[in-house]
């Protein structure tokens, strides 16, 4: 008989986020760029707030914009806005939804210049997922120098609410990190399908992560012990 498969831990207890957790976090999106905005959108709003929170407003959200067509976004005038900021659906911070709009303008100018939003953000780690490879919740760091490197960009560019945090969790909702812990079996499932080869236990130098070889291991976590600056990621629900 199968037995349950063992999960990261910030989703237990509750079903859509479980749900989430095996069918989308961390999963490599790689050609479809209204996931892409629909993450920005929903990672900025949870800012200060629990994932949990803005999954269960998931549903409104995609209402509220348009099931995330980011073109249509950028066209939100004042009726929209002042809209949004009725919508009982959606957080109603005038500070996100301000920056959520303005987020769609510079959207569409990534996808001018670059193709897709996808090719713009794919490029930061040639295409190839970053792996952690932790053993516990307490080992994933909140931001790394991927995710400020990613962050002084998009800010460049006009994105708001786009600190190295928010755009960490970016990162590993959309699959250019692979943060599930070593034991989950989400964590296996996707090292194999992206070609990584684990590293043994016991050849993990001291101090730091087992992870996996990847040609953009120099993107993993800074240092040792840094989750403990844990703070808006999908772990603290």
């Amino acid at each position: 008989m199968t037995g349950t498969p063992a999960r990261c831990p910030w989703c237990a207890g509750d079903a859509l986020m479980q749900a989430y957790h095996d069918h989308e976090w961390g999963t490599p999106v790689r050609d479809d760029d209204r996931r892409q905005f629909e993450f920005l959108i929903l990672e900025g709003a949870q800012a200060g707030l629990s994932w949990r929170t803005i999954l269960h407003k998931r549903a409104g959200y995609r209402r509220a914009y348009r099931d995330f067509a980011a073109a249509g976004v950028a066209r939100f005038g004042a009726a929209e806005r002042d809209a949004l900021l009725r919508n009982p659906e959606i957080v109603r911070n005038r500070l996100k939804i301000d920056a959520s709009i303005a987020n769609a303008r510079a959207f569409l100018a990534v996808q001018e210049q670059f193709g897709s939003f996808c090719a713009y953000l794919w490029r930061f780690v040639d295409g190839v997922p970053v792996v952690g490879g932790w053993r516990g919740d307490g080992e994933v760091p909140a931001q790394t120098g991927l995710s400020r490197t990613v962050s002084r960009d998009l800010k460049a560019r006009g994105f708001r609410f786009v600190g190295p945090i928010i755009v960490y969790s970016h990162l590993q909702a959309v699959g250019l990190v692979n943060d599930h812990l070593r034991d989950c079996f989400r964590f296996a499932q996707l090292t194999a399908a992206a070609g990584h080869r684990p590293v043994p236990l016991s050849s993990a130098p001291a101090g730091t992560s087992p992870s996996t070889v990847s040609p953009r291991a120099d993107l993993r976590a800074d240092a040792p012990g840094f989750g403990a600056q844990i703070s808006t990621n999908k772990r603290n629900t």
